[in-house]
């Protein structure tokens, strides 16, 4: 949820006006107004005459009373042509050759069916069954598996309106705004495009606090250098990203909300999924799709996350502009990097071909590191995390050496970082796997590292305090291999621990499937979380124990981290990498949780429990007798 911006005391008073201009006055004053701004002080003016204010309401009455609900039904009607021949083909799931333990081809040709009827009916549905395939305790993995690789297919809409939303929230042309603003989107999602463009110096120059000032040795073909107000020249990051929202988006999203409201309300009275209460998670979804639409949202992630990851020299998220920013358009500084996926199908490349991966295990390294920085340190966590969120760039961490860069400044030779050099050696070469090999193992050599740039941030999983609790509480008794607990707790904190199917039986599987852990573990082998967690919701969805939403994407995100990870490294173990975050953590953490259990007993070192069992496991893998001693403690 996005920080509501604080109104300025001049409007509170009543003394605020913009002018044509779209500059604030106050008094004789003229002050340049952002759209932030602009935005803010419109929604508060209201008209000086009593007849304008009583036909605005009339409109608006008849707008909410009338005219929306006639277009509901009209939406639902088209709704309903394209899912009643899904509804009609059901029986099919009952047909066709068996596929595991729970599905045959006529079930696997019909969550097809289904996903391609929902890409038909627009953005609401492409998001919604998004999110279904993140809730992988609720429904179907078969189908959750089908719908992640939904896409948006949406036609993009016109740069008039582009111009139209960007113009309204500047006040001013496009040609006073940008030098240059390219008409063709870099990406169209389902509720907003992306386009790139340059920002006219002169208008951060007017904004301090959103200036992109680099570090000296970080100039690439984006910088700019031009003289500040105090006549110092000032190197600014004139690249940006303006997202937009589609028109009507939030309109069509409403509507949709409401139909699907009433159709889980008529689900629920079906006895075999009144578990899932599909009212309460409409309402989620409800929520989820409503903070998208509000792009000062995503500007607010991106400032914790850079505030977060502010010293990191591997991992960045895109600066955003929230001066800039309003509820329908976001700018935020624009990243070339090279595409994830890039590297992941140069890693199956390199092992079909026997070859030395380059890279591959550090990126994979990097992302896990970051994925538990933001679980563990901050409870802030990038909720879709899938590879077209993840570009890699370049750096020389010698250009970042204390030592080095005092001694180059001293004889007059700075260091310069050319990551983005290395960027566009790369993708110059992406076509050709052979030469792309060669170009990563000469970018090695040359001392190169790789950087991961995480985009796309409208979606973001924070822990309450209750479900963070519970998550730790969790964590430890898997990582203590008290599978029948882990069981136990599940059960009792779920949602509806009342309609679970044999809770008993339920905690007994887990503490199979937790002793085969425990097994793998006293081998030393690297543990396959994502197998272990993709088995527990195997078995929450069979005996329907409904976990929060908050805690399953959570675990969504760890087994899709790992997936990628693994394409990246197939040696790659989660726990192992958890070592370095959980000793930091722990540092930092350890005489505060030491305080905590003077003072309230009952407040447990989850975290420090887990990093001494690891350093355990750790320490007895380098001996020979591993196994008894693992078995003994």
């Amino acid at each position: 949820m996005y920080s509501k911006p604080v109104i300025p005391l001049y409007c509170t008073l009543g003394f605020h006006h913009v002018d044509k201009n779209k500059a604030i006055r106050i008094g004789s004053e003229k002050f340049p107004a952002t759209p932030s701004q602009i935005e803010l002080v419109e929604s508060q003016q209201v008209s000086n005459y009593k007849l304008v204010r009583i036909g605005q309401s009339i409109i608006r009455f008849i707008d909410q009373w009338v005219v929306e609900p006639i277009l509901t039904l009209r939406r639902f009607a088209h709704i309903l042509v394209l899912f009643i021949p899904v509804a009609v083909t059901v029986p099919i799931v009952f047909f066709g050759q068996k596929i595991g333990q729970e599905d045959t081809t006529g079930t696997l040709w019909w969550y097809d069916f289904l996903a391609t009827q929902m890409e038909r009916a627009g953005p609401t549905f492409i998001k919604l069954a998004q999110w279904i395939a993140s809730r992988t305790d609720l429904f179907p993995l078969a189908l959750c598996a089908r719908l992640s690789k939904l896409h948006s297919n949406v036609d993009p809409h016109p740069f008039s309106y582009t111009k139209q939303v960007i113009e309204k929230a500047f006040g001013r042309p496009l040609d006073q705004v940008f030098t240059e603003l390219d008409p063709v989107p870099l990406g169209v999602g389902a509720i907003a495009q992306v386009y790139k463009a340059r920002l006219r110096p002169g208008i951060l120059l007017n904004h301090s606090e959103e200036q992109f000032t680099l570090n000296e040795n970080i100039m690439t073909s984006d910088s700019v250098q031009v003289l500040g107000k105090e006549g110092k020249p000032v190197v600014l990051h004139t690249a940006v990203a303006i997202k937009v929202l589609h028109p009507k988006a939030r309109q069509i999203v409403q509507r949709d909300l409401i139909i699907m409201q009433y159709c889980a309300k008529l689900l629920t009275l079906i006895p075999t999924i009144h578990w899932l209460s599909l009212p309460d998670e409409v309402r989620v979804f409800g929520e989820m799709m409503k903070e998208q639409l509000d792009l000062r949202g995503e500007a607010d992630n991106l400032k914790r996350f850079n505030e977060h990851f502010k010293d990191s020299y591997n991992v960045k998220f895109p600066k955003p502009l929230s001066a800039f920013s309003t509820k329908d358009m976001l700018l935020e500084e624009h990243e070339k990097g090279i595409p994830l996926d890039l590297f992941l199908k140069q890693a199956s490349w390199a092992r079909e071909h026997d070859v030395e991966c380059v890279f591959d295990h550090r990126i994979a390294d990097i992302g896990l590191n970051a994925f538990l920085h933001m679980l563990i340190f901050y409870n802030f966590v990038h909720a879709d995390l899938h590879p077209g969120n993840i570009m890699v760039e370049f750096y020389k961490p010698s250009a970042y050496h204390p030592l080095r860069l005092a001694w180059s400044k001293l004889i007059g030779n700075e260091l310069i970082d050319d990551g983005e050099l290395a960027v566009n050696r790369i993708l110059a070469v992406k076509e050709d796997p052979y030469k792309l090999q060669k170009e990563l193992e000469v970018l090695d050599k040359e001392g190169y590292s790789p950087r991961l740039v995480f985009i796309d941030t409208g979606l973001v999983n924070e822990l309450n305090d209750v479900n963070r609790r519970n998550f730790l509480d969790l964590f430890q008794a898997i990582a203590k291999f008290d599978g029948y607990r882990t069981g136990e707790l599940m059960v009792e904190r779920c949602k509806s621990p009342e309609l679970v199917v044999h809770p008993d039986v339920f905690a007994l599987r887990m503490q199979n499937l937790i002793l085969g852990l425990k097994q793998n573990t006293f081998h030393l082998g690297a543990v396959k979380i994502g197998n272990l967690l993709h088995e527990t919701m195997n078995m929450v969805r069979s005996h329907h124990v409904r976990l929060e939403g908050d805690f399953v994407n959570i675990v969504v995100s760890t087994m899709l981290l790992e997936g990628i990870g693994r394409q990246l490294n197939p040696d790659l173990d989660l726990l192992k990498n958890a070592l370095p975050v959980l000793r930091d953590y722990s540092i930092k953490e350890g005489g505060k949780v030491a305080l905590e259990n003077i003072k309230y007993p009952q407040a447990n070192g989850h975290w420090i429990k887990v990093w001494i069992f690891l350093e355990l496991r750790n320490y007895l893998g380098r001996n020979t007798r591993d196994e008894e001693w693992l078995q003994l403690w």
